[in-house]
């Protein structure tokens, strides 16, 4: 079963992260310069992956972003898979669930958009939306029609849940990495502000994000519990300093490339009797 590399900004394993201590922006200056340098690099080496990925049809890719608004994961996801092949990428983005969806349990809804062998899927938002924004406001249960809701049962229960589920995708071949795009609330303030003073962003405004700034330390708690109690080496969490966009996008491709270079891919063999077919085919294309 896959294991993640290590990595600075990977979310231990041991229950010990605590979010007051995750960076939101580069360590120093000079890592933030050098975050600039290799962008088109990384995007070359991840379309080899992929290609690769989808040739040896043994394993999938599900990568995992969450983050409070503004953080960048719609422009993160973006640059990254810029060169992947979109025959070889899927992306999903969960809003609020449908009346569909809450007819069903929570990890329903984004186990239908799963990934197949050889594909790289994304997304934007997900399953643990339910146990961080459902936790911050636990009024949204209400609409779910559980068959019990007690709160001291209940975050737990989802975590274990959780936990097993992505065992169990882990066991089927796919390859999961979850990344928290750590935004601060100063640098969140200013993007917020510059959707309002610029008018080609304007459409990204919408004055609940605002609103929903009020809910800030709840949502770090909800942060610390959710990776804590799910960051396993199957299914790793990454907790990337979100403040400087390029050094947050090249640190998620970085991790990315890495990861899927850990799986020794291969390109499949052909069979003597396919290498024998090969050579007959070569002989009719070179007479015609």
């Amino acid at each position: 079963m896959f294991k993640a590399i290590a990595s600075p900004h990977l979310v231990p394993f041991d229950g010990s992260f605590r979010e007051k201590d995750a960076r939101t922006a580069p360590a120093k200056a000079a890592d933030a310069g050098e975050s600039r340098k290799r962008p088109n690099k990384l995007v070359e080496e991840l379309s080899e992956m992929q290609e690769l990925l989808y040739a040896s049809d043994r394993y999938a890719a599900l990568l995992i972003f969450q983050a409070l608004d503004a953080a960048g994961k719609d422009s993160t996801i973006g640059k990254v898979l810029t060169g992947v092949n979109p025959l070889g990428c899927q992306v999903f983005s969960f809003k609020a669930p449908s009346a569909e969806e809450l007819d069903h349990d929570f990890l329903w809804r984004t186990t239908r958009c799963l990934p197949e062998r050889g594909r790289i899927g994304v997304f934007n938002r997900s399953y643990y939306e339910e146990v961080l924004v459902v936790r911050v406001h636990p009024e949204y249960l209400q609409a779910q029609r559980l068959p019990q809701t007690d709160p001291e049962k209940l975050w737990q229960e989802r975590f274990e849940s959780i936990r097993e589920y992505e065992q169990h995708l882990a066991r089927s071949g796919v390859v999961i990495l979850k990344f928290w795009l750590n935004v601060s609330k100063d640098e969140q303030r200013r993007r917020f502000l510059a959707r309002l003073d610029e008018p080609h962003k304007n459409w990204k405004f919408n004055p609940n994000d605002v609103k929903e700034r009020e809910h800030w330390d709840d949502y770090m708690r909800a942060y610390r519990d959710a990776l804590n109690a799910t960051s396993r080496s199957w299914a790793p969490w990454y907790a990337i300093p979100a403040d400087d966009k390029d050094y947050m996008r090249e640190t998620v491709a970085e991790i990315i490339v890495d990861n899927l270079k850990r799986l020794s891919l291969e390109y499949p063999t052909p069979s003597a009797e396919a290498r024998a077919e090969f050579a007959e085919q070569r002989k009719l294309l070179a007479a015609d």
